[in-house]
């Protein structure tokens, strides 16, 4: 069998996913096929923890020269929508991956899936149960305690087959009849003691309509999709480990030939002040703790997509957290660390003042304008250069001067020189105060015409360098400082509190005032940008809606947090 794997990946270790294919490869398993499958409930927007089982399920198939489907498990009409589906495709394909046709969903196996239940009937192995579905719960026992026989287990065959036709007529109501599968119930696997497999679900369906009043669980349509599909890995996460035999079970009833899909389990994504339960995260946009789904500090795809984050970072994070059998709290640093070391690469440094305040050049002539070159990346030098404007009045950060400085404070104070970016040395010569809030309004300095880039003193060593922009040839832009949503490392881990008071108040700190090179005035959404000394941002979309220029922030230049932490602790 011939793979996709470069050289590199050759000599790469592999995975266990990876180690059981090539063994089932090696062994013929299949035909020789890999056949993987994506099937991601259409009830809300991925998140990056989506985005570890897509690089699997696609990644695998890519290397092995195999293929991956993409299915949506719509089995539950209440919570799905077409918006949730159209988001999901538009998420994996801007992870750079492709279902070549090959889109499905569980609905369209609605028929064959109750075919198989009416099979199950008729063999003696699925009844009707009249039961509610707490005292089916409660009937089930524990992991150490056999389980009680429901009083419905020995219908006849008639029986069922009638009341379960009944039940897909409307003529029952939500919750007062389940169909359950006939296994064992004193199995010490909880999920074999005659798991439900269809209820009653009264609400219109977005692909079939009111053809369906029951519905297939998960669990009866999952496996029997992958069948259906000639999946040859079934992968899932590790709660469903204990899935397997009733997967297995279900396959073995269904089949007609030696082939069989086979589940393999691998440990999900979890992150540092982060949550990934899909039901709170839609908590945190109804109750309007966030701004939608793509809030920039949501860990929904199209929110990391809006802060900033490439599709090449997450899958490079991804990489480097790898997939075993165990479980573990993966830290966000090193998320925000892959961004960084992308973004280093390929995004322009520009300059961008967010607390501004003047600087005047009081020795540099009146109405002069002159144009400098800045390098858009050094880490590139086919990117090439810009032009920046200098002029007599500039913008610096406020937080760069300080009257009564402390030692080692190597910006602007009175006296004291600082070299400014791709210009000239300047010193501090003096300040204009309001005299009401004594605030610092204007700063003067006078600048040494012979240290620009080319001239005699341009190597003069100097302690500090600042960042500005020109007055006039700059532009007002809003900057939004994005930080993590959560103030606690583990939200969610103590049950008894409420999640979302563990949310962190200062996550988004929203600037107004800031200004940017005029070289940025042309800046589309999702174009990334080093500002110099700040971090790496980029221009948010309602960038267009509001005709302005929004900049978020998607990362700084290092993580400060787990400094400020530390320092807290």
């Amino acid at each position: 069998m011939t793979t996709n794997k470069t050289p590199e990946e050759g000599r790469k270790s592999l995975n266990f996913i990876e180690t059981i294919i090539e063994k089932d490869l090696h062994e013929g398993k299949s035909n020789g096929r890999i056949h993987t499958r994506f099937p991601p409930e259409p009830n809300g927007y991925l998140h990056i923890g989506h985005a570890k089982a897509i690089c699997l399920d696609f990644g695998l198939a890519q290397r092995y020269a195999g293929k991956c489907n993409l299915r949506f498990d719509d089995t539950n009409p209440v919570k799905e929508d077409t918006e949730y589906v159209d988001s999901i495709k538009e998420d994996i394909q801007w992870l750079g991956f492709d279902w070549e046709g090959r889109l499905f969903y569980a609905s369209d196996y609605f028929q064959q899936l109750w075919d198989f239940a009416i099979d199950l009937i008729r063999k003696g192995l699925a009844y009707v149960d009249d039961q509610p579905a707490e005292i089916i719960s409660e009937q089930k026992g524990t992991p150490t305690q056999p389980g009680v026989e429901s009083p419905f287990r020995n219908r006849s065959v008639e029986e069922n087959l009638d009341l379960f036709n009944r039940m897909n007529t409307g003529e029952f109501s939500e919750g007062s009849r389940t169909l359950r599968a006939k296994i064992d119930m004193s199995s010490p696997n909880m999920h074999l003691r005659d798991p439900i497999i269809y209820r009653i679900i009264n609400h219109p369906h977005h692909r079939t309509g009111e053809k369906w009043k029951v519905y297939p669980m998960y669990d009866f349509a999952h496996g029997q999709s992958d069948y259906f599909e000639g999946i040859t890995h079934s992968l899932c996460t590790l709660e469903f480990e204990v899935h397997r035999p009733l997967y297995d079970w279900f396959i073995n009833q269904l089949a007609t030939d030696d082939y069989r899909p086979h589940q393999t389990e691998f440990n999900r994504l979890n992150l540092t002040y982060t949550v990934m339960s899909k039901r709170k995260l839609l908590q945190l946009v109804r109750e309007n703790y966030v701004n939608g789904w793509d809030d920039p500090r949501m860990p929904t795809l199209c929110g990391l997509r809006r802060r900033g984050y490439t599709p090449e970072s997450i899958k490079n994070f991804i990489n480097k957290i790898g997939y075993t059998k165990y479980e573990a709290l993966n830290d966000i640093s090193l998320l925000e660390s892959s961004i960084r070391e992308d973004l280093n690469l390929r995004a322009p440094r520009v300059s961008a003042v967010l607390d501004p305040v003047k600087l005047v050049i009081v020795n540099y002539p009146e109405g002069q304008t002159e144009f400098l070159t800045a390098i858009n990346n050094p880490e590139d030098e086919s990117m090439g250069t810009h032009e920046i404007a200098f002029t007599r009045e500039l913008f610096i950060e406020r937080e760069d001067f300080m009257e009564n400085p402390p030692k080692k404070f190597f910006r602007l104070s009175p006296g004291q020189e600082v070299r400014l970016k791709n210009a000239y040395i300047v010193r501090c010569t003096d300040v204009k105060k309001n005299e009401t809030t004594g605030e610092i309004e204007e700063i003067y300095c006078e600048y040494d015409s012979q240290t620009r880039s080319g001239m005699p003193e341009a190597n003069r060593k100097v302690k500090g360098t600042l960042h500005w922009v020109s007055v006039t040839h700059s532009l007002e832009a809003e900057v939004r400082l994005y930080d993590r949503l959560y103030s606690v490392e583990n939200p969610g881990e103590d049950r008894d509190a409420d999640f979302r008071t563990q949310l962190n108040p200062t996550s988004q700190h929203i600037l107004k005032n800031c200004r940017v090179e005029q070289h940025l005035a042309g800046a589309q959404p999702f174009e990334h940008f080093q500002f110099q000394r700040l971090g790496y941002f980029t221009v948010d979309t309602d960038t267009e809606k509001e005709k302005r220029l929004i900049f978020n922030r998607t990362v700084s230049l290092k993580d400060s947090w787990s400094k400020e932490q530390a320092k807290k602790q």
